[in-house]
């Protein structure tokens, strides 16, 4: 259903620095970078797109306010790469927002760990295992 999306980074560098140190271990990576030379308004506005190889599905913007936090859920093939991708969250600035566990109240297998990025939004990797 969805195609892409973007979140806003009031500090360029170091959002994108934070998605490139994580999503390899889910296996996407950066895929391309412009600026916005189009547009009058903030032609110097970088940006940076994610995802598996030939396929920008997660935008980092640059902006110059603040946006409001947004949440996205990567899938991870394992409970490990779970581990492994709340363990770089925070070893490249990302904040605790949920250790990685079970959460049995959104269902039997659900594994997940949640973090906060350089602006606020709360980014999840999850593991649909079976019980």
């Amino acid at each position: 259903m969805i195609d892409h999306l973007s979140f806003y980074a009031t500090d360029f560098a170091a959002s994108k620095a934070f998605y490139e140190a994580l999503l390899p271990i889910l296996g996407s990576g950066l895929v391309m970078e412009m600026t916005s030379t189009w547009d009058p308004e903030f032609p110097t506005r970088r940006m940076a797109a994610f995802g598996p190889p030939q396929r920008p599905v997660l935008w980092i913007i640059e902006t110059k306010a603040p946006a409001s936090p947004r949440h996205v859920a990567f899938s991870a093939k394992d409970p490990e790469a779970v581990d492994a991708f709340h363990q770089a969250a925070l070893k490249a600035g990302g904040q605790d927002n949920g250790a990685p566990g079970k959460r049995p109240h959104y269902h039997a297998g659900y594994y997940g760990a949640f973090v906060l990025d350089p602006d606020g939004n709360n980014i999840e990797a999850v593991h649909h295992g079976m019980p």
